[in-house]
């Protein structure tokens, strides 16, 4: 995804000029556009955003518009509302103009995202690497917009390529944002022209590919987040929900109809027939007492038989003697 987060706007600037940027910037891959209000002088007692969260023409599907401002700041003691300037707009950037606004901005303010510098004028200060660094690693990244170098005179032509030398020099390509600043459709270039001509002057090509892409995304999310979160730390992201397992028992009583409900139903007609509803656990109890009832009742019938199977053997061995002694007596008969 790549990224142009300086399209100038200002209240007078015709919807159609803005149409007509906007829509080529989109047409050559740039997929998130930020709409820039430049600022200048003290800030006024009421804070208010006027671009409109709508744009009054048409916009691709895949096209999202944001809304920036920068500041231009020469006095830093005299700026105190930075942290309402911020919650306005979706990007708040800077524009020192001077070298000690230039140091605040780098290493003390922190409500900003961007440093942006007018790199067509000569200042009267040298770009340090101990600042620049300070900055992007406070998560601050500097802006470098082409069109300054593309559609301005000699003299500035000659001071921005003089700048952004010293700028890669000092960063060595890292933590860098490439911007248009394109306030016509004659300013704005395709990407891959952007990097060569950056590669012209100093810059290597992945250090330009992450100036249109990696790093100005994490400018917007850097930015969505302080807006969105909690402190700026912690951030709640909605990941969808969960799909409810049903277990595969209860997932057979509904479909076969028979669950909670139908049962709730039953006992409803039990209740208005007049019979009482009796629980599983009641049945069961009834079921295991008769069952003990039961065997105290067959007891008493099993102690008896035993006696009368005694008697019945005793007779049948009194009614067997004779038949054993039957030989001996007729024999006792036959000798008398």
């Amino acid at each position: 995804m790549l990224y142009d987060l300086n399209v100038p706007w200002s209240p007078t600037t015709p919807s159609t000029d803005l149409q007509r940027t906007v829509s080529f910037l989109s047409s050559l891959g740039y997929q998130t556009l930020a709409l820039n209000h430049l600022i200048t002088g003290h800030l006024p007692p009421q804070i208010t955003n006027p671009i409109p969260s709508e744009p009054p023409f048409s916009v691709s599907s895949t096209t999202t518009l944001l809304r920036r401002c920068t500041l231009k700041l020469a006095d830093p003691t005299q700026n105190h509302r930075l942290p309402a300037l911020s919650s306005v707009y979706d990007i708040l950037a800077l524009r020192p103009t001077t070298e000690k606004a230039y140091l605040a901005a780098c290493q003390t303010l922190t409500e900003h995202s961007i440093i942006s510098l007018d790199l067509t004028v000569r200042y009267p200060f040298h770009f340090k690497p101990k600042p620049l660094m300070t900055a992007v690693n406070a998560g601050i990244r500097i802006e470098i917009c082409y069109t300054q170098g593309v559609l301005g005179d000699g003299n500035a032509r000659r001071n921005f390529i003089s700048n952004c030398m010293a700028i890669f020099r000092a960063t060595k390509g890292r933590g860098l944002i490439l911007s248009s600043e394109a306030k016509n459709v004659l300013g704005v270039r395709a990407p891959a022209d952007v990097v060569n001509l950056m590669a012209v002057w100093g810059l290597g090509r992945e250090r330009g590919e992450e100036g249109l892409g990696v790093n100005p995304r994490g400018v917007v999310v850097n930015e969505g987040i302080k807006r969105s979160s909690f402190r700026g730390v912690v951030d709640v992201v909605y990941g969808g929900e969960r799909a409810v397992e049903v277990p595969k028992a209860k997932a057979k009583t509904v479909q076969s109809g028979i669950g909670k409900k139908g049962k709730r139903e039953r006992d409803d007609k039990d209740i208005a027939d007049g019979t009482p509803t009796v629980s599983k656990r009641q049945q069961k109890k009834m079921r295991l007492e008769a069952l003990k009832a039961g065997k105290e009742s067959s007891s008493p019938s099993k102690e008896s038989t035993p006696m009368g199977d005694s008697t019945e053997l005793s007779e049948g061995a009194s009614t067997m003697i004779p038949e054993a002694n039957a030989p001996s007596t007729i024999k006792a008969q036959a000798n008398g």
